[in-house]
């Protein structure tokens, strides 16, 4: 980085100066012939500042007698407890070192020296005697054990102060001087940043070590520039590459990634399944979209929605049916911020293989392809049109009760509509194919089937959708409307025989304040639909030349808008609409010349 953060020591460097206790000096016991630290001591005053907690903890992998350890308890600990607990597993610094396994006489000593220095400070500290990956898994499942006790203690109504979590968990300075081998260094370098809390500093020493070739595997060199590229979104880098040491700042959160039985035989997240074993496991939400260019703006609010509300790992599958270029890196623009900092957010784009519905149909036949394109078990496929309002984890975590598909019933049609040859006209439960939980083992068993009563039900008055509840017709449980609330200010509100009978709108199934929001309708309404005595307001979409009139969540909709890469599409949104007013005029005008035509035709045969 600049000078200014890491200046030259010059000799004149007073005690004082770069940090050394006047009173002590005479009571350490170090090799003077072996001081390979206090050169870096004026770098790390520069960063002592940087340290936010207010009794930070340290780890130390390489301690050798303790100098930089006595450093770091002296000037990061001027305030506390003044209590020497040398095995203490809170600790305010822990010192990793093999010290030869106690197999040689200068092992023992630089022992009996690091414990006799660290004890002269007056502050918790532990030392392990082990080589470093040994000692740092001790320290993950230690971790993993605190925090099942917060998590329990919580659960359990316990009170555990906001500062309490924060000192016993992680580490906010990390000391990195172990083993030269570089592949050592990175397994170092990897194990200790899952105990690095957010904003720690981080230090590799020894980049710039002149005992062997930078670019032999016995260097430190290519065990750090492997972390640096690995983790290259999850730190500032605060040095330059001449600088002997690389000194990171972790922007991003701690994270174990595993878990490990504790001695009674049980998994040591506990048996419900909970959120530090789903994450342990890695089972992230799979999202799917199907988008062309006619709604990537659209499917933008849908990303940054769900994206913005859920704080689980999630891989979000869009399913390309003609997308620009710039429409795509508009979608990945799109991703909530928040989510682009953890880096927990990827995006894969699919393009429709030659053989697909979607392809052969059209794009609206797409979705019908999932089972076929996508390489995941599960997935939560969400229309372009909807909003998302609050987290889908528990959404995600529907049980499928052994069926292939969990989703709502259709608002409008909750019995079905019979407008096609192929749907029953015996009335049964019909879903809305907008938001559905799909399980994609099963469906893979149907893909031949699916196909082929698509082709059949082209010209079906709902097309996916009435294929999907064709050959899903007792396959599928129910979804409240909450996870996919339609006609909200339109014609939900209009009685409905089927509704009451499938107890639609209950208040124990269905809630009032939706966690995703379906806004269908066609973007741009017909004249007829607009003057329709039937349905009003008509059904519309946000950013149609009608906007969706009524709709208590538009305004909510444009406000997710502003925050994706569309946020400055509303001038022409608007002059677009206008066009599309006068296209709905013009199509009005010419539909009744054609009707009157017909009828006079009619009545001239007559």
């Amino acid at each position: 980085m600049s000078e200014h953060l890491f200046p030259a020591i010059t000799p004149q460097s007073t005690l004082s100066e770069i940090g050394l206790d006047h009173g002590l000096s005479d009571q350490f016991q170090f090799t003077k012939t072996q001081d390979w630290f206090s050169h870096n001591i004026p770098h790390w005053m520069k960063l002592l500042p940087l340290m936010t907690s207010p009794r930070p903890r340290i780890l130390e992998i390489g301690c050798w007698e303790g100098r930089s350890a006595v450093f770091l308890l002296q000037n990061i600990h001027r305030q506390g407890p003044h209590e020497v607990k040398g095995e203490d597993v809170g600790a305010d610094i822990v010192c990793i070192d093999h010290f030869d396994l106690f197999q040689t006489p200068a092992g023992r000593e630089r022992y009996r020296k690091i414990n006799h220095n660290l004890s002269l400070i007056g502050k918790p500290f532990r030392v392990m005697p082990e080589f470093s990956v040994p000692a740092l898994m001790k320290l993950l499942e230690e971790e993993i054990q605190k925090e099942e006790a917060l998590a329990q203690d919580v659960a359990g109504g316990g009170n555990v102060a906001a500062s309490d979590n924060e000192r016993s968990l992680g580490f906010d300075w990390v000391y990195i001087d172990g083993s030269h081998e570089a592949d050592d260094t990175f397994l170092d370098g990897e194990l200790a940043w899952r105990l690095a809390r957010k904003g720690a500093i981080v230090i590799f020493d020894d980049y710039n070590w002149d005992k062997e070739p930078k670019d032999s595997k016995h260097h430190p060199k290519r065990g750090i520039d492997a972390f640096l590229e690995l983790h290259r979104e999850e730190f500032i880098k605060l040095t330059e590459p001449e600088h002997y040491q690389v000194v990171l700042q972790k922007t991003s959160e701690r994270r174990i990634g595993f878990l490990v039985n504790s001695v009674n035989g049980h998994g040591s997240a506990g048996g419900d399944g909970g959120g530090a074993m789903k994450t342990a496991f890695g089972y992230g939400i799979n999202i799917a979209l199907v988008v062309d260019s006619a709604y990537a703006m659209s499917a933008a609010v849908v990303i940054q929605s769900v994206t913005k509300h859920t704080p689980s790992r999630m891989t979000i599958y869009v399913v390309d049916c003609g997308l620009a270029e710039e429409d795509r890196q508009q979608l990945l623009r799109s991703i909530s911020q928040s989510r682009v900092k953890a880096n927990d957010v990827t995006m894969v784009f699919i393009p429709l293989p030659m053989d697909s519905l979607g392809r052969e149909l059209g794009p609206v036949w797409a979705k019908l392809d999932l089972a076929q394109v996508l390489p995941v078990e599960r997935v939560l496929y969400l229309d372009a049109d909807t909003l998302i309002r609050s987290s889908i984890e528990p959404l995600w975590q529907t049980d499928f009760q052994g069926q292939t598909i969990a989703a709502a019933p259709d608002v409008g049609h909750p019995m079905g509509h019979g407008h096609s040859p192929l749907i029953d006209h015996d009335k049964r439960p019909y879903f809305n194919a907008g938001v559905m939980l799909l399980n994609l083992a099963k469906m893979r068993e149907d893909i031949q089937m699916m196909k082929d009563k698509a082709r059949t039900m082209q010209s079906s008055k709902y097309r996916d959708q009435d294929a999907l509840n064709v050959v899903y017709a007792n396959q599928w449980t129910r979804l409240s409307l909450k996870w996919n609330a339609q006609g909200l200010g339109t014609y939900i509100k209009y009685p409905s025989a089927d509704r009451d009978a499938l107890r639609l709108l209950d208040s124990t199934m269905d809630s009032t304040d939706p966690a995703i929001v379906h806004f269908t309708g066609p973007v741009n309404p017909s004249m007829e639909e607009v003057l329709s005595l039937y349905v009003q307001p008509p059904t519309a979409k946000p950013w149609g030349y009608l906007g969706a009139p009524g709709h208590p969540f538009q305004g909510e909709w444009w406000e997710v808008l502003e925050e994706t890469g569309w946020k400055d599409a509303k001038k022409q949104l608007d002059a677009a609409g206008l066009e599309a007013t006068e296209k709905s005029v013009r199509d009005a005008v010419e539909d009744f010349r054609k009707r009157v035509a017909q009828m006079n035709s009619f009545w001239t045969r007559r």
